[in-house]
């Protein structure tokens, strides 16, 4: 007989945010600054690839464990870690590629299997992938896992699209970002919300890729002559004001929950 695995006990609450369109736009603007902020550090600060990794690593990591000891969802340590696994997805399928020379058609490959065995594993394991019970240790490790492998593996796609197969940042972004709605269309007509949200949250990660090589790239080839330097500090802006807004929300609600 089946029997359902029941959760370790656990007096968390859900430590994930919503999903919103609040939520689409920090996610999408998070992936932008990933790309744009890892470039800005290594080539325009002079920090070079080498001391830009290490550095970003290292900030993930205290960010996740601060991130892992709350109880709640805190929407300030919450987006601070997703900013830093974008970078450091981001830096990592740039080492195998610039750095190690491994091809995006294998990289693509070798990270869509690896977040499949995740996914694979959390659900023999929990019995669900959803996003509104990440309520114990053990689902979060399996949440995080899962994130930091679909920002390698979007970058991944991502570059062996614009890249490799010549689509361009322009259409790039076009592309990814007509795939996203129609994720959300399958969505909204009755398709699994589980499924189409990780489709969609995997597609925003070389959309926003595509997005910040539109903004940063040069006029000459097609972009907007941004830079790196000014579109990482306009999208940091707005998700400061955005999670300002979610953590006072979030405040609000602990306070009434104690009264």
């Amino acid at each position: 007989m089946n029997t359902l695995i029941k959760p370790e006990t656990s007096n968390w609450l859900n430590k994930v945010p919503e999903v919103t369109l609040s939520f689409w736009i920090i996610k999408i603007m998070s992936t932008t600054v990933g790309e744009t902020g890892a470039d800005f550090l290594a080539v325009n600060a002079g920090w070079g690839h080498g001391i830009t990794r290490t550095v970003m690593a290292t900030l993930f990591a205290a960010a996740l464990l601060v991130q892992l000891r709350t109880e709640r969802h805190t929407p300030w340590i919450y987006w601070l870690t997703v900013v830093l696994v974008s970078v450091v997805g981001t830096q990592i399928t740039d080492l195998l590629t610039d750095g190690l020379g491994v091809s995006l058609y294998v990289s693509t490959s070798v990270f869509a299997v690896l977040l499949a065995l995740i996914f694979a594993v959390w659900y023999a394991v929990e019995r669900s992938l959803s996003i509104h019970d990440i309520f114990t240790r053990k689902r979060e490790l399996f949440y995080w896992a899962a994130i930091l492998c679909t920002f390698a593996l979007g970058t991944a796609a991502g570059d062996l699209a614009t890249e490799a197969l010549g689509l361009g940042f322009v259409w790039g972004a076009i592309g990814f970002g007509a795939a996203i709605a129609a994720s959300y269309l399958v969505w909204r007509v009755g398709g699994n919300a589980v499924l189409t949200f990780w489709i969609g949250y995997i597609l925003t990660r070389p959309f926003g890729a595509a997005l910040g090589d539109m903004l940063t790239q040069a006029k000459s080839i097609g972009g907007l002559g941004m830079g790196a330097m000014w579109t990482s500090a306009l999208f940091l802006t707005v998700i400061v004001l955005l999670v300002a807004v979610a953590q006072l929300g979030s405040n609000d609600k602990s306070t009434l929950v104690t009264r």
